[in-house]
């Protein structure tokens, strides 16, 4: 019964471990997604109302003459 308590005892010992390390690589996992996102992350640009008016007047046009043939 004492060995059974023992590898009860062990299993606890390596179950604290395991949980302190996975609190370990979850916190280098978030500090590299923070890093990579700065990096990788573009400003995008943005169009002007007028812009945009344009380009869905000639999307409109292309889907026009797709209907009509």
């Amino acid at each position: 019964m004492a060995d059974l308590q023992e590898v009860l005892k062990q299993l606890k010992g390596e179950k604290k471990r395991a949980q302190k390390e996975l609190r370990r690589l979850e916190k280098a996992v978030s500090a590299f997604g923070k890093l990579i996102g700065k990096r990788t992350a573009k400003a995008r640009r943005k169009l002007s109302a007028s812009a945009r008016k344009k380009i869905a007047a000639a999307q409109r046009a292309r889907w026009a003459k797709l209907k009509a043939k």
